[in-house]
């Protein structure tokens, strides 16, 4: 546009001066001349305006100038020939006419979320010695340092090459001259995961003479330090340049090793790699010559404070890890068979199992591993212990029998035993029985002999009261009617019949006492016999 612009402007200026010529008043020339030189000004300010979009940026190359840039400088800083470190930001830009001034237009750096932006400077100070990324930016000047190139390369000192700091997610308007922008994943943690970051910048930290971390071949150095930091990263997103930071993800999750004849080893859910296939159970040889696979599993975990002590020894999870594991878990269990007879193997699982967890725990401890569980599946098969557990079962079966016979044996006698106890309680219960009839007896006896007592005392105090009321009846009628009274006394009470109702007359010597007499005897005769039919249905109620 700049060059039409030109060109549009000369080609105008030309038509009017020789339009002049034509006129031949010198007054109209000197105009035509001068509205010339207007118009091709015009047209010429016009040619230094450019245009910058609004999600661009212009790039400037100065093509003519006084000034050369110095050795070994590419980017111009004082308005140097060459490339500018000025960048033109959207809208319009007056001064940057045609062949002096190249503008190329590129998009805005755009950084998307979950990514962060690489940068390499083309131009700066040379790097540090021994350096190899350049030091990161603190974070009030990352802005400016990344967008302002002049202030990089001047009061910034910005270093040439690789840079430490990385641009986050968002807009930068970048001078690509200076820097190259490589866009990648940001740093990412997940659940159950802790982060080991080897640093290749920082500063080299100095160790004294045994300042070694007693797990580890190698030792760890605090955040900022070059090397493998001490503490570890959790989870979460962390914007690290994953080039001066590498970052090794480890596993904080329990994992199981197997060692089966059936399936070969494998690490948490990872795919088999050749490494695995070669692993099958464990062989060991006991002291008696025996020699048979056990299935063994192991389980562990990585504790997230003795990650970097695992990265630091073995470099990670995988491989590493597994080798130094697998190592370790067939010699144990190998030393420790060499103790035993292989009957007491088999018997003593548990020791074995405790015994193979302590020794492996100080083991992998050393590698920043921590393991949690060791257990014995199937020790031996047919082949290898076949005959000897056949032997052991039949010894088995001849103990059960014995201890069976036994326990008859004792079954016996405790039935003997209660059968004799419970004789003995019968015979108890029969005595006990007999001792509460002879009390019973003696009781009765006594109650018997009381009653006897008590009726004699009865039938005296009855007698004492009859005789004394004989005497009284005696003194009133007479001994001889007193004595019959009785008589006839006797004879109701035993309901005798003798003559009923029968009036008794007669004549006595003694006149009109023996007719009284005789009166009041037909009298109590006459109740007496009104009376027994009385007492008879008494008696049969």
């Amino acid at each position: 546009m700049s060059a039409i612009f030109m060109f549009a402007g000369i080609i105008l200026a030309g038509s009017i001066i020789a339009s002049a010529t034509q006129v031949r008043s010198p007054q109209l020339r000197i105009a035509a001349v001068v509205g010339a030189v207007v118009v091709l000004l015009i047209f010429f300010s016009l040619a230094s305006f450019r245009f910058v979009g609004e999600d661009s940026i212009g790039v400037v190359t100065k093509n003519i100038g006084f000034k050369s840039l110095p050795p070994g400088k590419i980017i111009a800083t004082e308005g140097e020939k060459g490339p500018q470190a000025k960048i033109l930001p959207p809208g319009w830009h007056p001064g940057y006419w045609p062949f002096i001034y190249d503008i190329e237009y590129s998009e805005i750096t755009k950084i998307p979320a979950g990514s962060i932006g690489l940068l390499n400077a083309s131009d700066g100070q040379p790097l540090p010695p021994e350096a190899t990324y350049a030091p990161e930016w603190d974070q009030e000047s990352v802005g400016r340092m990344a967008a302002d190139a002049t202030y990089f390369l001047t009061e910034g000192q910005g270093y040439k090459g690789p840079q430490t700091s990385v641009l986050k997610p968002g807009s930068y308007r970048i001078n690509p001259r200076l820097f190259t922008v490589e866009i990648v994943e940001v740093t990412t943690i997940k659940k159950a995961t802790v982060g080991v970051v080897k640093s290749n910048v920082g500063e080299r930290p100095t160790f004294t003479e045994g300042e070694v971390d007693d797990s580890s071949t190698r030792r760890l150095v605090s955040q900022g330090q070059r090397g493998i930091w001490r503490q570890p990263l959790l989870e979460g997103q962390y914007y690290l340049n994953s080039e001066a930071y590498q970052v090794t993800t480890i596993s904080t999750q329990k994992h199981i090793v197997r060692y089966t004849a059936a399936s070969t080893p494998s690490v948490a859910n990872r795919p088999p790699t050749q490494s695995d296939a070669e692993e099958r159970e464990i062989i060991v040889r006991t002291s008696d010559g025996f020699t048979f696979p056990v299935d063994v599993r192991i389980e562990y975990e990585v504790r997230p404070g003795d990650a970097p002590v695992l990265v630091g020894t073995v470099g990670d999870d995988q491989d590493g890890l597994r080798s130094v594991m697998n190592s370790a878990v067939r010699a144990i269990f190998r030393n420790n068979a060499e103790g035993v007879k292989a009957l007491d193997y088999v018997q003593q699982r548990s020791q074995q199992e405790s015994a193979s967890l302590k020794m492996l725990k100080e083991e992998m401890d050393k590698i920043g591993v921590t393991i949690t569980g060791v257990r014995i599946g199937d020790v031996g098969d047919e082949s290898t212990l076949g005959a000897l557990l056949k032997t052991q079962t039949d010894r088995e079966i001849a103990l059960q029998e014995q201890e069976t016979f036994k326990e008859q044996q004792r079954a016996a006698e405790q039935m003997k035993e209660l059968s004799r106890t419970e004789q003995e309680a019968e015979e108890e219960k029969r005595l006990a029985t007999a001792a509460y009839e002879v009390q019973i007896a003696e009781k009765d006896r006594e109650r018997v002999v009381i009653e006897d007592e008590a009726e004699a005392e009865a039938v005296e105090l009855r007698a004492a009261a009859q005789a004394k009321a004989y005497q009284q009846i005696a003194v009133e009628i007479g001994p001889g009617n007193a004595a019959l009274v009785e008589l006839l006394r006797i004879v109701g009470d035993s309901g005798i019949e003798i003559t009923p109702r029968v009036m008794v007359v007669g004549q006595g010597g003694n006149g009109s006492q023996n007719g009284e007499t005789t009166a009041l005897i037909g009298t109590m005769l006459n109740s007496m016999m009104q009376d027994v039919p009385k007492r008879e249905e008494s008696v049969q109620e």
